[in-house]
């Protein structure tokens, strides 16, 4: 799938039958006003965003996809294998007899292999691995999910500075978050109440000023421009409301069509959407497609304002789309949202987990072998010392006495 350039000011795919109705065309060898090119280059921002968002809706469907026939499946695989050696070691856990005698650090290799898949495996989604796991360990999953919730709901008091909800030794995880972030909530909206008291305020006295004076001429035209777009706005959708109610409609099918019309109507005079509120209007033919250029100036400054708010809302919602979708995909906050970047991170993913189910399918099969449990133990507890050895030299040394 190509990718569009979504965050830069190349030029993007624009929907060029709406431009083509709702802009301002010149007549042969004139030149449009400014208030003309003002209103065309909003339009074209509308449009822009528009395909911008529309590319990001795809991206996200075909990236879905490809996840659901490439990842999941090897993620299944991974998970069956996690399983599989997690009981074949509990099966050997419990016998009386072993191949050989471990050694008590082999026994607790074993222990902490079995306890870290079948957490692992729970949290995943397979509840039955939760027996397994609390046969082998001192603290069941659910002591120490609700130890966890303490753990988490001390340091949220710490950070709010304030208890947020009453002592329950039960609580789970999700309740100590849901508490949390109602609590916090509830913190934003009294102060969002209290800057909106203070706005009020001081609005009153800017009001009272500017009654003792008279307003200058163009905060006089800026507030005559705002009333006439509202005005605007409001006129165009009481029009369509009229023309468009089906139950006025006796043919089945037309009543259809204005019934799914009137829907779109209604949804974009909720957000204040002008562009997609002209644009039905030409689509019913309610208007004169010269209609707009031969609107004065003052006419089209009005409706500029009305299309400058709906791309600043546009540009809104392109920010919160690109946050989820990068949120739901793992996207890196240095790496663009566009379909290189989530082939690379398919790519990875799918790497990733090839490597880890070859690797489990190797171990499960070393293990199960006669005599070929104890060699897979030292092989662990091999990487196991690497991994420590690793992770020693990468922490940061905290002065002299670290050596």
């Amino acid at each position: 799938m190509p990718s569009l350039p979504l965050f830069e000011d190349a030029p993007v795919p624009v929907d060029v039958a709406t431009l083509g109705r709702l802009q301002v065309v010149p007549h042969a060898g004139a030149r449009l006003s400014a208030a003309a090119r003002a209103y065309n280059l909003q339009l074209a921002r509308v449009d822009k965003l528009k395909a911008q968002l529309a590319e990001m809706e795809a991206l996200s469907l075909a990236h879905r996809h490809a996840l659901t026939q490439q990842v999941f499946p090897l993620t299944a695989q991974h998970q069956s294998l996690m399983k599989q050696m997690a009981l074949w070691l509990d099966a050997q856990l419990q016998q009386h007899q072993l191949p050989f005698t471990p050694t008590p650090a082999q026994r607790q290799l074993m222990v902490q292999t079995v306890c870290n898949l079948s957490a692992h495996l729970v949290a995943a989604g397979h509840a039955d691995m939760a027996a397994v796991h609390d046969r082998h360990s001192p603290q069941s999953l659910a002591d120490k999910a609700r130890a966890h919730a303490q753990d988490m709901k001390a340091q949220l008091e710490a950070m709010m500075g304030e208890s947020f909800m009453p002592h329950d030794p039960d609580a789970t995880l999700a309740d100590v978050m849901a508490a949390a972030k109602a609590r916090m909530q509830e913190s934003a909206a009294q102060e969002e109440a209290a800057r909106e008291a203070t706005a009020a305020k001081r609005k009153a006295k800017q009001a009272a000023k500017a009654r003792a004076k008279a307003p200058n001429a163009a905060q006089a035209l800026q507030a005559a421009l705002q009333g006439d777009a509202d005005t605007s706005l409001r006129t165009l959708y009481r029009q369509l409301a009229g023309a468009l109610h089906p139950d006025r409609e006796p043919d089945e099918q037309a009543r259809l069509r204005k019934t799914a019309l009137m829907s779109e109507a209604n949804a974009a005079y909720a957000r204040k959407d002008i562009v997609t509120l002209m644009d039905i209007q030409q689509r019913v033919a309610l208007a004169d497609p010269q209609a707009v250029a031969s609107l004065p100036d003052d006419k089209l400054n009005s409706l500029t304002l009305l299309v400058k708010a709906q791309v600043a809302e546009l540009e809104r919602q392109r920010a919160r789309t690109q946050q989820t979708l990068c949120h739901e995909f793992g996207v890196p906050p240095h790496m663009g949202l566009n379909a290189n970047t989530l082939k690379q991170l398919l790519m990875a993913q799918e790497g990733e987990l090839t490597e880890s189910v070859q690797r489990l399918q190797a171990d499960l099969e070393l293990a199960q072998q006669p005599g070929g449990l104890k060699p897979w133990l030292t092989s662990q507890r091999k990487l196991a010392q690497r991994a420590e050895r690793a992770h020693t030299l990468r922490a940061p040394v905290q002065g002299w006495d670290a050596w």
